[in-house]
């Protein structure tokens, strides 16, 4: 396989505070999520996956505790766990269009990784930087895909809040979905959306 990242560095050895990047700034600045709806193959293959999610774990993690995991879905896994969640649907006698839809949920995209928000509780680090680290792993996860090439879309849906859906992806204690990351290539291209107006969203702050 080829490398599309640089492997990690040792343990200790200095790292620059900064990269500067031409590439990285268009990145950051025209990021967009492509729509689920037009995402299909190829995707990557379980050895170029591998890659991502090792980029993808590189963010900010308060005493280094790796607050989530990592459950992917490829191949025949996306169809059969989508047919498990039919299953819990049609069990509490919900409308077969949304059955159906349930179990084709997972076939958007020839990949699906369910980031898992799994807190560690040392006493001291808050559950909620915990969760933020999760978030940011997800979207690392989006970003280390789209510079390797590949589309994705970062989706939560009624199967992330629902506790038998999280016993088929073995949840435990404290855990929780924070999304599940569609990774294909784009058939068609997304439109840009209206972005937040910073003018009211930015406070420069001054002791009153």
């Amino acid at each position: 396989m080829t490398k599309r990242f640089p492997p990690s560095p040792p343990v200790n050895e200095p790292m620059a505070g900064a990269r500067a990047s031409a590439d990285a700034r268009a990145l950051l600045a025209l990021r967009k999520s492509a729509n689920k709806l037009v995402l299909g193959t190829p995707g990557p293959l379980p050895d170029e996956l591998d890659e991502l999610l090792s980029v993808a774990a590189r963010v900010p993690d308060h005493r280094k505790l790796g607050p989530w995991r990592f459950v992917v879905f490829e191949g025949e896994a996306r169809a059969e766990f989508g047919k498990e969640l039919g299953k819990i649907l049609s069990g509490r006698k919900a409308p077969e269009p949304q059955v159906a839809e349930a179990e084709k949920s997972m076939l958007r995209a020839p990949v699906v990784v369910a980031v898992i928000s799994s807190p560690v509780d040392d006493g001291r680090t808050p559950v909620w930087e915990q969760e933020l680290s999760a978030g940011a792993a997800c979207y690392n996860l989006l970003l280390a895909a789209n510079a390797a090439g590949w589309a994705g879309v970062w989706l939560t849906e009624w199967a992330a809040y629902d506790a038998d859906a999280g016993a088929l992806l073995g949840l435990r204690g404290k855990e929780r979905v924070a999304g599940f990351v569609h990774i294909g290539t784009a058939r068609a291209a997304t439109p840009e959306r209206v972005r937040p107006d910073l003018s009211v969203r930015v406070l420069r702050w001054t002791r009153g």
